[in-house]
C-alpha cells in the first residue's frame, strides 16, 4: 500500500472511530392524527406543534444514559377512523415507539389507547376529551386537554347561569366526541337547573342540517349546542340563518377557529364557542410560542398546536428525570411529573387526566372571536 493510500484509509478510519464514539441514539415517539378528511386541519395543527418541541429537544443535544439523544418522530395518519387508529396504533408498537402523542379524535383515541397499554407504551393525547379515555382503568394513558366533562360541562353552566337560556337544545355528530360532549353538557344544564328542550342527532359526515334545525325551531328552544367537528358547525350556523332561527348557537371544543368564521360568513357573528385551555395571550408563554409558529409555518395556529407541544416535552422531560427511555423507567415519572408548559402548568391526576383544566368560551363580535369567560376545573 503507498503511503498517501495509507494516510487515507488511516483518517477514514479515525473519522469512522469518533463517529461511533459520539454516536446519537434514536427515540422514536409516535404522532397520530388526521392528516386527512375532515378533520385534517386539526391534526396538522397538533402535528406542527409536536414539530416545534422535538426541533427545540433535539437542538439541545438531550443527554440520556450518558448518551446524546436524537428524537425522530413518526408521523402517522389515522383519517379520525376508529378502524385506521387501530391499525396505525399497532404498526407503532410493532416499530418500538417509545411514546405516542395523540391522537385527535376520541373515537380512535379510545380503541387505540387499548393497543397502547397492552404494549405499556404511554400515550398523551392532545386533543380527544371523551371523558372515558382516562376512566379506562390503564395507567399508560394521559392527557393534557381539558376533559369533555370540564369543558362542555363548564358551557352547560354557563348557558344556565350567564346566558339565561330556558329552552336549550342540543344537537351532536354521533362520534365519540360528540355524544360525550352532549352528554356532559346536558348533565350541566340540568344540574343548573335548566331545561332540556329538544335533543337532535346528525353525522360526523353530513352537511344538510334541515330537518334537525326545523324541528329545534318548533319547539322554540332558546339556545342551541352543537357538539361535533368546525366544518360542521359553520353549515348550521349558514342554515340556522336561512331558516330565519333566532336560537343562540354555541358550539363544543374545537370550534373557535378562523376556519370557522371563514367558512360561515355573515351567519358566524353572535355565535358561542369553546376552547380548550387559557387563551393565547394569558398561556405563560402563548404569545412567544404563537410568534414562532407562524414564522414557522406561515400560518395562524388553532387550538391544538400549544398542546401538542406540551405533550411532547411533557414526555421529554420524563424521560429526563428518568434518565431512560424506556416506558417501564420513565412511566413512574411522568404520573408524577410537573410541567410549566406554552398551555400551563400540567400535572396529571391517578387517571391520567389534568389536575386544573381551563375552558374558555369566545363569542364572535365584528367578525373575530373574543373571549366572554375562562372556566378553571379541579
Amino acid at each position: 500500500m503507498k503511503l498517501n493510500q495509507l494516510a487515507v484509509v488511516t483518517a477514514l478510519c479515525f473519522a469512522a472511530a469518533s463517529t461511533s464514539a459520539f454516536a446519537q441514539s434514536t427515540i422514536r415517539i409516535g404522532v397520530v392524527g388526521p392528516l386527512t378528511g375532515s378533520g385534517a386541519s386539526y391534526g396538522k395543527d397538533m402535528e406542527n406543534g409536536v414539530r416545534i418541541a422535538i426541533e427545540e429537544a433535539n437542538a439541545q443535544k438531550i443527554t440520556l444514559g450518558g448518551k446524546v439523544v436524537q428524537f425522530a418522530p413518526e408521523y402517522m395518519d389515522d383519517q379520525g377512523d376508529p378502524r385506521t387508529g387501530v391499525q396505525v396504533a399497532q404498526r407503532l408498537v410493532d416499530e418500538g415507539v417509545s411514546a405516542v402523542i395523540g391522537h385527535v379524535n376520541s373515537g380512535t383515541t379510545i380503541p387505540a389507547s387499548k393497543i397502547y397499554a397492552s404494549a405499556g407504551i404511554p400515550m398523551i393525547t392532545p386533543a380527544a376529551s371523551n371523558t372515558m379515555i382516562t376512566k379506562q382503568g390503564f395507567n399508560t394513558v394521559f392527557s393534557v386537554v381539558p376533559t369533555d366533562a370540564q369543558t362542555a360541562g363548564s358551557a352547560g353552566t354557563y348557558a344556565v347561569t350567564n346566558l339565561k337560556a330556558r329552552r336549550i337544545a342540543i344537537m351532536d355528530d354521533q362520534t365519540a366526541f360528540g355524544q360525550g360532549a352532549a352528554q356532559e353538557f346536558r348533565k350541566a344544564v340540568l344540574a343548573a337547573h335548566g331545561t332540556i328542550v329538544d335533543q337532535q342527532y346528525t353525522s360526523d359526515k353530513s352537511m344538510d342540517f334541515s330537518a334537525q334545525l326545523t324541528h329545534i325551531k318548533s319547539v322554540n328552544a332558546d339556545l342551541l349546542f352543537f357538539s361535533g367537528l368546525g366544518p360542521q358547525i359553520a353549515g348550521i350556523a349558514k342554515k340556522m340563518k336561512l331558516l330565519g332561527m333566532t336560537t343562540r348557537l354555541m358550539g363544543g371544543g374545537g370550534t373557535v377557529s378562523e376556519d370557522f368564521i371563514q367558512i360561515a360568513g355573515a351567519s358566524a357573528e353572535g355565535v358561542e364557542g369553546l376552547d380548550y385551555g387559557l387563551p393565547v395571550s394569558r398561556m405563560p408563554r402563548g404569545p412567544e410560542f404563537e410568534n414562532k409558529y407562524k414564522k414557522t409555518f406561515n400560518s395562524n395556529m388553532q387550538v391544538y398546536a400549544p398542546l401538542g407541544y406540551d405533550a411532547t416535552w411533557v414526555v421529554i422531560k420524563a424521560m429526563q428525570e428518568a434518565n431512560s427511555s424506556n416506558p417501564s423507567d420513565y412511566l413512574p415519572k411522568l404520573r408524577t411529573l410537573s410541567y410549566a408548559g406554552v398551555s400551563g402548568p400540567i400535572e396529571f391526576d391517578k387517571t391520567g387526566a389534568l389536575k386544573a383544566a381551563a375552558t374558555t368560551i369566545y363569542q364572535v363580535r365584528g367578525g373575530k372571536w373574543e373571549v366572554q369567560e375562562t372556566v378553571v376545573s379541579r
